[in-house]
């Protein structure tokens, strides 16, 4: 049995087509999704999208949404996803690299948040690329 899979960007569809399983990064935690899962609404975190097909997994940087899952369908809407397989590594490391350095000299509450959002996306991508290494 498998499920049917589609991440949704509001630019472009990522990913349409049928998985084994995924595991999900949520605001609350990671969950497991198999074949007849109960039928679930939920945010999705920003975070890692593990999608197993057959007997390998691939990874997907997602950056923040909602998941539908029911009759064997996962729809997952977020701001962005990029497969894993797609992220240049030495510029996502460069990325994280400008990110902590910007966390670091943040000032004032507005400043830290938005740097301590653009360290969680730039540490995500780094992430995927590592998972599939």
């Amino acid at each position: 049995m498998t499920l049917n899979l589609c991440v949704l960007t509001p630019n472009r569809i990522v990913w349409d087509s049928e998985v084994k399983e995924i595991i999900l990064s949520t605001n609350s935690g990671q969950i497991g999704v198999l074949p007849n899962h109960a039928p679930t609404a939920t945010a999705v975190d920003i975070g890692i999208l593990r999608i197993r097909l057959k007997d390998q997994w691939l990874t997907m940087a997602l950056m923040g949404g909602f998941a539908r899952i029911g009759n064997n369908e996962i729809t997952v809407l977020v701001n962005d996803a990029e497969k894993g397989s797609d992220i240049d590594p030495q510029e996502a490391q460069q990325t994280l690299e400008i990110a902590e350095a910007n966390f670091r000299k943040a000032e004032g509450k507005r400043q830290i948040i938005e740097a301590n959002l653009a360290l969680r996306r730039a540490r995500t991508r780094v992430e995927a690329v590592n998972v599939i290494s």
